[in-house]
Formats: structure tokens, C-alpha cells, sequence
């Protein structure tokens, strides 16, 4: 029962966060729920869905004393897992409450390599095959997918870069800024499943043809400025921010609370980086974004 106001008017106390943590399995939800468990948040690992708004409640009971939950809800518990929409309408209803949904992803190939190391069984791969497993889970979490207000693909990520990612998102508190993630990647190693937008800027010059910025990267200053000094890209830049300046208010006021860019060229090691870093420098600047920059490929290109 929720207190009366002045008004009459029945009150609701505001609960902090609710992060849904699901996604396919072996994309990293362990590390997930680890991540935000070191950010103070209280964690349940496999709640049915159904049971979320009984957990609302002893939220709301322990008068902010539990104030920022991480949920996982995944196939292990796939007898309740229909019920999950029905228990989200529930709480958009009787309680007040930040609640989104957090999917990890990672590409077929990623999550057997995973499986083969780690030698565990896939929940669906009841005849053995992993593959199959794999496929009729990814049919399974469509739809809930497509319902989520953040995907990270964790394929090229390490542990530790997908805590970071994490950290960025739910550490701060600034509810009046949008976190904008930008991206730097090579469409040769695929393109991040996760990006809201993406930009192809495999037209500018190519400093991979001049052998002096060849083993370097768009973080040094030479390639830098070899990608900048050119008309296209300056170009190419004024019409991408004016772009971005209009879409950020437009996805902040409709509630989105963060945006990931990427930007890809061939390898994701000169000029998809120097214009990550340019994005990174001037959006960053703003009063209404935190911008974080991330290169993809450091890994390879390092």
C-alpha cells in the first residue's frame, strides 16, 4: 500500500535503478552482474520474471535501503521466461521505478569458442550440438532483443574492457547528460552489433599506403593529421556533427539514454581512429553528452 499525500493523492516512492541483465549465453553475463555488484548494486542471479514485481515490492518496503538491483534472467529459467513482458507491464503500472534492460550479445563463432574452452554444456544443446543450441536460443531472444534499451557485443571484448564499458554506463549519476559512446572499428573483423549508428569512412586518403604512417595509428599525431588535413574530411566532419548535434537531443528527449557510434574503415587501426578521437575531443566538449571513446581493434593494432 503506498502513503496518501497533501493532495489525497496516493504517493509512490521512487526506486533508484533496476538493471535486467539477459542476453545469449556465454556473452558475459556473470561478468555483468560481477561488474555492477562491484558498483554497489544488489545482485540475483537467475530470478524466474515472474517474481520481479514481488521483488519490486521489498524494494519499495526497505525504504531505500535496496535502491539499485541487478537482475539476471536468462534460459536457465525458460519455463518463466514468458512472463517476463507481462511482469515489466506490472511495474510500468503499480510502481515508480528506472528499470532497463541490459542484452549481451557475441557472434555464433565467439560463443562455441567460449563453450569449447570453457568445456560447459549449452542449456538448449540437449542432442549435443552446440551450434543448434546456440541457433534456437538466438531465435528464442529475438524478440526481447529488439525490447532492449542497451546491447553490447562482447566478441572483441576482454573481461576487463567489458567492466569498463559497464562502469561508464552505470557509474554516473548525471541523469541531464546522454553517454556517448564512439567506436573505432574495421570492417574486415565485422562490424559491432551493438552501434546505433555507423559510419563508413573508408573514402578518405589511406595513410596505410605511406610507409612512414603505416605501423602507426590515428592516436599519433602524424596519422592524425594526415587524416584531418584533407577537404573531404573536413567536409565530411561538418555535416556528421551538425548530424549528431541534431539526433542527440532527439534521442535524449525520447528517453535514450546512451548512443554508440561506430566509426569503421578497412583495418579500424588509421582513420576510423583519428576520427574517433576527433568525435571524442569535440563532443566531449558539450554540457549535455559524456563521450567516451573506444578502439576496437587495439588489440590487434597494438
Amino acid at each position: 500500500m503506498h502513503p496518501k499525500g497533501e493532495s489525497g493523492v496516493e504517493e509512490r516512492m521512487v526506486l533508484s535503478e533496476m538493471v535486467i541483465i539477459t542476453g545469449m549465453s556465454g556473452a558475459g553475463k556473470t561478468i555483468a552482474v560481477q561488474s555492477l555488484e562491484d558498483l554497489g548494486y544488489f545482485c540475483i542471479d537467475n530470478l524466474p520474471p515472474a517474481l520481479i514485481p514481488k521483488f519490486a515490492e521489498l524494494m519499495e518496503q526497505s525504504s531505500g535501503k535496496i535502491g539499485k538491483v541487478a537482475l539476471v534472467i536468462d534460459l536457465r529459467g525458460r519455463q518463466f521466461f514468458t512472463a517476463l513482458s507481462e511482469s515489466l507491464q506490472h511495474l510500468k503500472e503499480n510502481y515508480t521505478i528506472n528499470y532497463e534492460i541490459l542484452f549481451l550479445d557475441a557472434t555464433d563463432a565467439v560463443l562455441v569458442q567460449r563453450y569449447k574452452e570453457s568445456r560447459r554444456r549449452h542449456p538448449l544443446a540437449k542432442d549435443g550440438s552446440l551450434l543448434t543450441g546456440i541457433e534456437q536460443e538466438r531465435k528464442l531472444l529475438e524478440e526481447l532483443k529488439g525490447q532492449a534499451h542497451q546491447v553490447i557485443d562482447t566478441s572483441s571484448l576482454k573481461p576487463a574492457q567489458l567492466k569498463e564499458r559497464l562502469a561508464s554506463r552505470f557509474l554516473h549519476t548525471d541523469t541531464n547528460k546522454i553517454s556517448v559512446n564512439v567506436i573505432s572499428f574495421g570492417f574486415k573483423f565485422g562490424v559491432p552489433i551493438d552501434a546505433d549508428l555507423i559510419f563508413d569512412v573508408r573514402f578518405l586518403p589511406n595513410p596505410h599506403y605511406i610507409d612512414q604512417l603505416r605501423p602507426k595509428t590515428g592516436q599519433n599525431a602524424e596519422v592524425y593529421d594526415y587524416v584531418m588535413k584533407w577537404g573531404e574530411t573536413q567536409e565530411f566532419l561538418n555535416k556528421l556533427l551538425d548530424m549528431l548535434h541534431f539526433l542527440l537531443p532527439q534521442y535524449k528527449k525520447e528517453g535514450k539514454s546512451q548512443v554508440v557510434i561506430g566509426i569503421g574503415c578497412t583495418g579500424g587501426k588509421h582513420r576510423s581512429v583519428a576520427i574517433a578521437e576527433f568525435l571524442g575531443k569535440t563532443l566531449g566538449t558539450s554540457e549535455t553528452e559524456i563521450v567516451r571513446v573506444t578502439h576496437r581493434e587495439a588489440e590487434r593494432i597494438g
